[in-house]
């Protein structure tokens, strides 16, 4: 176990890449509570900074859960570091108030290039500049699922693992079907 970590980003799938179209799916529930359940020992450990590139899925539900553990946890910040200005630009109107909406409560704000989308430069230098900054990654990625942007982050964290003990936390599909488990006995139980 390397030592405690002070910044963690956490990313993994896309919203659509999850088949999930709206805020309403209810397996969003299940993915915040994975992401809470592996956040709250490194917060407990002195974590102080969550990082995302907030892109719409894991990132954003992600941030929503750590918006929430600041009200317990006062010291944990929460930031959004985005690969270029405006990426919300092209998104739904209901996608882009609900993207404003969490900008709005998160500690930290920017873009690695202060520009709208040029190329796929963006993303790596916003993936350089992630990992740099960051102790560990908490990955919501599934291996026996198809292959995903996910993938990509992935590899290069458990590369960065080897190289120099960065911490790698996966949530993968059967933390989630414990997650929906636990609340359906929760409920019968409550019957």
């Amino acid at each position: 176990m390397a030592g405690r970590m002070k910044n963690v980003l956490v990313t993994g799938y896309r919203a659509h890449e999850l088949q999930i179209f709206d805020q309403k799916h209810r397996n969003i529930e299940y993915i915040k509570k994975a992401i809470e359940s592996k956040l709250l020992p490194l917060i407990e450990e002195g974590l102080e900074w969550m990082i995302t590139p907030g892109q719409y899925g894991t990132d954003l539900w992600a941030c929503e859960v750590a918006i929430e553990l600041r009200r317990r946890y006062p010291r944990l910040k929460v930031s959004i570091i985005t690969a270029f200005s405006n990426q919300e630009e092209q998104w739904k109107d209901e996608r882009k108030a609900y993207y404003q909406k969490i900008v709005e409560g998160v500690d930290y704000y920017g873009a690695v290039s202060n520009q709208p989308y040029v190329g796929p430069w963006q993303f790596q230098a916003r993936d350089e500049l992630l990992f740099r900054k960051t102790d560990g990654i908490i990955l919501f990625y599934d291996e026996e699922a198809a292959e995903s942007s996910a993938k990509f982050v992935r590899d290069r964290a458990l590369k960065k693992q080897e190289e120099s003990g960065y911490r790698f936390i996966g949530i993968g599909a059967d933390d989630i079907q414990n997650i929906v488990e636990e609340e359906n006995s929760r409920r019968y139980d409550d019957m």
